[in-house]
């Protein structure tokens, strides 16, 4: 595990604690599971924005395709 200093705001220190206490948890694994959930949140939405921006592309081409495919059935 590594050691970080970490500057909270005091509105946020004091919900938290008052989160921890009822909850009956460890601060530092409180905050550790409040990371993870975020990190993994974050994720979802970096992938969400790469398929996206993916699925933009590859309407691009489809479309192109399917044009092409259309002048073909224009010729017979």
């Amino acid at each position: 595990m590594k050691t970080i200093s970490l500057k909270i705001d005091d509105n946020i220190f004091g919900e938290t604690e008052s989160i921890v206490s009822a909850l009956r948890k460890p601060r530092n694994r409180y905050i550790n599971e409040a990371i993870d959930h975020y990190n993994k949140l974050q994720k979802r939405k970096m992938i969400e924005n790469q398929l996206k921006a993916e699925s933009s592309i590859v309407k691009e081409n489809s479309m192109a395709v399917l044009k092409e495919l259309e002048g073909i059935d224009d010729e017979y």
